[in-house]
C-alpha cells in the first residue's frame, strides 16, 4: 500500500500539533521504498514554499557509515533548507517549535556558483564553494521515540529541524576538512567529539554526493545555497535551559540554546 497524502498529513499534522506520529513505513509507505518516501518529502516542500518559505539549501544526512549500517542502507540522504528553520547564532529555540530534538556539529558550505552537472567531481565542487562556516543541526523527528527507517527519515525531510551558522566565515583553501576535529560542548563539558573524516570520509565527499544526486533529480544546487554536511560526531539528545557551542578547528564556533518549556 502507498498512501502518499496520508503520510503528508501525518507529518503535518505532527508538526503542527507537537504530537509524534507512528512510523510510516509498512503502514503509508512500503518497507525500503525510498523513492515514494522522497515524493512525500517533496510534497511537504512543496507545501512550504506555498506558504512563503524560502528554499536556502539542503542538509545532508546519513554520512556515518555506522548509522547507515544500522538502517540497512549504503548511501546518506538528504532534505530541504528554507529559511523558516535558520535560527540566528546564540539565539535561544523555544522547545515548542521541535518534538524530539538533538543537536550535532556539521560543517556548512556556502556555494558561490551552481553545481548542475550530474558526474560531479571534488575538482567541481571545490570550485563551487565560495565559503565555510560551522553550524548545529537541531534534527528532529515526527516520528514517536524516534522509531525510524530510511523510509521514515527521508520522507520527514531528512528528519530535520532547525539549522545554526556561525558568523566568521572561512576559505576552503584554509582548512584540512578531513582531519578537522570536532567538540560539542554543554556547560563546557564535551558532549559528543569526531571529526571531518566521520562525515563519508570527508565532507567534501558528502557535498559532491549530494550535487550529483540533486542534479540527477533535476533540482542542482545553486549559487548561494548553504548545505549541511552531516554530522562530525554523535548527534546529543536536548536538554531543556541547555546552551550548546560546538567549535571545529579551523573553522571557530557556533552556539545555541533552548528555553527551559515549550512556549
Amino acid at each position: 500500500m502507498i498512501d502518499l497524502d496520508g503520510a503528508v498529513r501525518e507529518l503535518t499534522e505532527a508538526r503542527e500539533s507537537g504530537k509524534p506520529c507512528p512510523p510510516l513505513r509498512g503502514r503509508l509507505l512500503p518497507e525500503g521504498d525510498v523513492a515514494s518516501a522522497y515524493q512525500v518529502q517533496q510534497r511537504q516542500a512543496r507545501a512550504w514554499r506555498d506558504r512563503g518559505e524560502r528554499r536556502v539549501g539542503a542538509k545532508i544526512g546519513l554520512t556515518s557509515r555506522a548509522v547507515q549500517e544500522s538502517l540497512g542502507v549504503f548511501e546518506p540522504d538528504f532534505g530541504v533548507l528554507t529559511d523558516a528553520m535558520a535560527v540566528a547564532d546564540g539565539a535561544e529555540v523555544p522547545l515548542g517549535r521541535l518534538l524530539q530534538p538533538r543537536v550535532e556539529a556539521e560543517v556548512a558550505f556556502v556555494l558561490g556558483a551552481d553545481l548542475t552537472d550530474e558526474r560531479v567531481t571534488t575538482v567541481d565542487v571545490i570550485r563551487a564553494v565560495d565559503h565555510l562556516l560551522p553550524a548545529i543541526e537541531i534534527v528532529d523527528s515526527r516520528v514517536a521515540g524516534w522509531d525510524i527507517s530510511i523510509v521514515d527519515t527521508v520522507a520527514d525531510n531528512a528528519s530535520s529541524g532547525l539549522f545554526v551558522l556561525g558568523t566568521a566565515p572561512r576559505r576552503l583553501a584554509d582548512v584540512d576538512l578531513r582531519l578537522c576535529g570536532m567538540v560539542l560542548e554543554h556547560a563546557g563539558e564535551p558532549v559528543s567529539v569526531g571529526a571531518g573524516a566521520a562525515c563519508l570520509g570527508n565532507p567534501l565527499h558528502a557535498l559532491a554526493w549530494l550535487a550529483g544526486t540533486m542534479a540527477r533529480a533535476g533540482d542542482p544546487l545553486r549559487a548561494g545555497d548553504v548545505v549541511l554536511s552531516g554530522a562530525l560526531g554523535p548527534m546529543v539528545p536536548v536538554t531543556p535551559g541547555a546552551a550548546y557551542e560546538a567549535r571545529i578547528s579551523g573553522l571557530g564556533s557556533v552556539r545555541t540554546c533552548f528555553s527551559r518549556e515549550a512556549q
